[in-house]
């Protein structure tokens, strides 16, 4: 009888479950990429996505288009949500014990102003009703807790301004690991101050921008530019410095041209820029006035526009744009005297500036026989105008980014002891870092951030005077006089000259 063996056979998987797995992960697929594409359309962004304009100044908004809807929802995603879980912020950077024995430096005078920015709220303080009031006229809020950074977006900023601002206060963080306070802050990106001490008077509203004035409440800070501004290639505050001082020394300034020189864009709302171009005759009124057209400028790669190369006249124009203008400090650094015209807004820093010792201030009555009689003053007063230049290099070489740093510091700690709360993290809010904002910038913007990053400093901030409000307003009633004793001046010389 024959027996008949069977083979046993292993079996391999069915077709049917090879398609069910195939299906499975197609169907895990579409779903993790559906709720990444919808997480990442409801994500606000440090260069602006999910953001409209500032309602209160508008701008073209952001397309982003230059990548596929894919392609930016994972950046999103990986930026906001990854970037952070690795950084190396807070890694080997508490809190530095400094040598007791050095005598810490005291920190220039005109820091003083800080507590008179803050004063509205040295009785009362600062509360979370200020802040809920405050934000709507903030485009984002910071929250720093246990030296981290969280940031609500609210609206979007014209161009890189957000991203490096806070790109300033994480390299603020890096520098004193340890020393910032909990604080809870909102700022706005835009030029004009929007916070009326009129209108505000019964309760000031505590918002951070980068000017102010007399009549605003809003405290002025470091703006974006000292980190680097792409959008008109300039690089972080310390290097283009050097880079204007060395430019000026390539010609001595008996050897310079010797009028006053003014190159911006008159094209943005402002009266005074445009009044200027009435000034452009060398040998009328001894200026020279030049449109600048960024676009074009752009196109050509900025080498028309390099700061450096503009520091070949005795004088310098300033005139404010739509407000306050970041050009004041480039100005300044040429060396030549600063010819300023009739400021209406305040940066952190311009409240050091004294006319007669590092500027001539020049009056908006009569603004081109004004910018004549400077020129034809220095002219005639070689060595006092050269000095006037240098003394105004000179203080913005002192105000280098360790003083600035120095500022943001204390204006944070001051302002952070007015706080009646404790400050936390908002719900709404992202963990911001160096790797999440390096992860979203463009080459251009990853460069200028890579040169102005820092690391802990081995000395302590320099050391904030007491509040002095008799000192600040001598300061301000010298400054008016002399101011007055120029104006007296040239008309005395208008009228003999008629």
């Amino acid at each position: 009888m024959a027996f008949q063996i069977r083979k046993t056979v292993a079996r391999s998987p069915s077709h049917l479950l090879l398609s069910v797995t195939a299906l499975a992960l197609f169907s895990l697929t579409l779903l993790v990429l559906y709720k990444v594409d919808d997480l990442a359309t409801q994500t606000k962004t440090v260069v602006g996505h999910n953001l409209e304009p500032t309602p209160w100044h508008l701008f073209p908004p952001k397309t982003f288009t230059e990548e596929t809807r894919h392609a930016r929802a994972f950046k999103i995603f990986q930026c906001t949500y990854l970037a952070c879980s690795y950084t190396t912020d807070n890694n080997g950077h508490e809190r530095r014990r400094f040598d007791s024995s050095r005598k810490i430096p005291e920190c220039p005078e005109f820091y003083r102003w800080i507590h008179r920015d803050l004063e509205p709220w040295s009785r009362t303080g600062i509360s979370i009703a200020h802040l809920d009031e405050a934000r709507g006229l903030a485009a984002f809020r910071v929250v720093i807790v246990g030296g981290k950074l969280f940031v609500d977006l609210y609206y979007d900023c014209v161009q890189s301004r957000a991203m490096f601002t806070i790109w300033g206060l994480l390299k603020l963080l890096r520098r004193y690991p340890g020393l910032v306070p909990d604080v809870d802050m909102m700022f706005d990106c835009m030029d004009k101050p929007s916070v009326n001490r009129t209108e505000r008077g019964s309760m000031p509203l505590p918002l951070f921008r980068y000017c102010t004035t007399q009549d605003h409440f809003d405290i002025p800070f470091p703006d974006w530019s000292f980190w680097g501004w792409p959008e008109t290639n300039l690089n972080p505050w310390d290097e283009e410095f050097r880079d204007i001082k060395r430019g000026s020394q390539k010609t001595s300034w008996t050897n310079k041209m010797p009028r006053a020189y003014w190159k911006g864009n008159p094209n943005v709302n402002s009266p005074v820029r445009v009044e200027l171009l009435n000034c452009n005759h060398s040998r009328k009124w001894g200026a020279q006035i030049l449109r600048q057209d960024w676009v074009e400028e752009a196109k050509a790669g900025f080498e028309k526009s390099k700061l450096s190369n503009q520091c070949n006249h005795r004088y310098k124009i300033y005139a404010e744009g739509y407000a306050w203008s970041v050009s004041l400090k480039y100005i300044i650094s040429c060396g030549s005297p600063a010819l300023i015209i009739s400021p209406q807004y305040e940066d952190f820093f311009s409240r050091g500036l004294i006319p007669m010792k590092n500027y001539w201030p020049i009056s908006t009555n009569d603004l081109c026989r004004s910018i004549k009689y400077a020129v034809d003053w220095g002219n005639a007063h070689p060595s006092e105008a050269e000095a006037i230049g240098k003394a105004g290099q000179d203080f913005m070489e002192s105000l280098n980014m360790n003083r600035v740093y120095d500022y943001m510091f204390h204006l944070i700690n001051e302002y952070s002891k007015l706080q009646k709360f404790k400050p936390v993290r908002p719900s709404s809010s992202v963990e911001v870092c160096s790797e999440s904002v390096l992860c979203f910038a463009d080459p251009k913007q990853k460069t200028l951030l890579e040169k102005s990053t820092t690391f802990p400093s081995l000395d302590p901030p320099c050391s904030l005077q007491k509040a002095d409000s008799n000192l600040i307003n001598n300061w301000k009633q010298e400054r008016s006089k002399t101011i007055k004793d120029i104006e007296d001046m040239k008309l005395k010389a208008f009228r003999r000259s008629n």
